[in-house]
């Protein structure tokens, strides 16, 4: 799984104020804002559409066919858009009781998961259709790896009849599993003393952040951090040199062909946040020139994945939309650039702050 951190992020009170007691209020102002105006929606927006996705498996199962298995499956690329923009906030209540690995266990390079929701599919095991039980099981049976191959991999078409109930029944439990995580975490963010509020009021006596800086820091590595996972764990885990070198099976969503709609997810959530925060406003008036550069890239890589239609195996061997993933990477690589070089010099950050992890 990947793992996402931060080393040595410092950030000086000039870019927020010049004395404490102004940093902190600024600090405030700019986490109060990401918050608002953008995580406590784009959570609630993927509790929504997790719960159009349960009652769409819901109906699936109860009068199988062709239109309702069609509506799941619409239901489930929409989930994973909501998801793919809330996911670029990778900490706080996410990240309790293995949130985040239940929503999305990828990338599963031992076939992990797969294994396990194929066993489960076989062996017909009672307690993994109880969304309640499920819960309790291994983190890659419950989430949106597992409900994609329910209604995508091999055998999925026998949910558009009466053959194999289990397989449905297990694919509710899953979007239930789904739909209570999304729940969960969208209250959590609403809580008036929760993760939020310590987010928003840095000071000496808060456990997480002590004071504007840390706080800060953990909205600007939401973009380094973010836009390093996408192009080199998403995008070169499957898009090689050479279209002999590409893995298109190896590419997060590649069964329900929402590959790119997800990257391109990822790159509007950052874009939203960037705007929500107006982090750039904390920047000298000679470089907020960055602030509509940043955005004006993340709109044009958003637009490259987007225009990267159908399968990934047939996009991979059309070269018009080859380029438009090469173009993707390009962006990519520029935002970071932007954004870990030249707006953490502007702000004074230290270098040496962002890192992957995969095993």
């Amino acid at each position: 799984m990947v793992k996402r951190f931060l080393r040595a992020l410092v950030l000086p009170l000039a870019l927020l104020g010049a004395h404490p007691a102004s940093a902190a209020v600024k600090a405030s102002e700019i986490i109060q804002r990401s918050v608002d105006g953008f995580v406590r929606p784009a959570y609630a927006s993927l509790h929504q559409h997790a719960a159009t996705l349960t009652r769409s498996m819901r109906n699936l199962c109860a009068a199988p066919s062709q239109k309702d298995l069609d509506a799941a499956r619409a239901e489930f690329s929409a989930t994973v858009d909501a998801w793919s923009v809330a996911e670029i906030i990778g900490f706080g209540p996410i990240k309790e009781n293995n949130r985040l690995e239940r929503m999305l266990y990828w990338p599963d390079r031992k076939s992990i998961g797969l294994k396990q929701v194929q066993a489960a599919l076989a062996g017909k095991d009672p307690t993994a259709t109880d969304p309640v039980q499920l819960a309790g099981k291994s983190v890659a049976m419950q989430g949106l790896g597992a409900l994609e191959f329910v209604l995508y991999g091999d055998g999925a078409e026998t949910l558009a009849g009466k053959d194999d109930p289990y397989r449905c029944a297990y694919g509710a439990a899953v979007a239930g599993n789904i739909e209570t995580i999304a729940g969960d975490v969208s209250d959590a963010w609403n809580k008036p003393d929760g993760f939020a509020a310590l987010w928003a009021n840095p000071g000496p006596q808060n456990a997480l952040y002590r004071d504007g800086t840390e706080a800060v820091t953990e909205l600007v590595g939401v973009f380094i951090n973010e836009l390093e996972m996408v192009r080199d764990v998403r995008l070169k885990g499957f898009f090689g040199g050479s279209p002999e070198a590409d893995k298109p099976k190896q590419a997060i969503y590649w069964r329900s062909g929402n590959t790119t709609r997800s990257l391109a997810g990822n790159l509007s959530g950052m874009d939203a946040l960037f705007q929500a925060s107006r982090l750039g406003d904390a920047l000298p008036p000679e470089a907020r020139w960055m602030a509509e550069s940043i955005h004006i890239q993340l709109v044009n890589g958003a637009a490259d994945a987007t225009a990267v239609k159908g399968p990934i195996a047939e996009a991979l061997a059309d070269p018009a939309q080859r380029q438009k993933l090469d173009h993707f990477s390009l962006v990519t690589s520029s935002l970071t650039t932007l954004v870990g070089a030249r707006l953490t010099a502007e702000f004074g950050l230290t270098a040496g702050f962002s890192s992957l992890d995969g095993d």
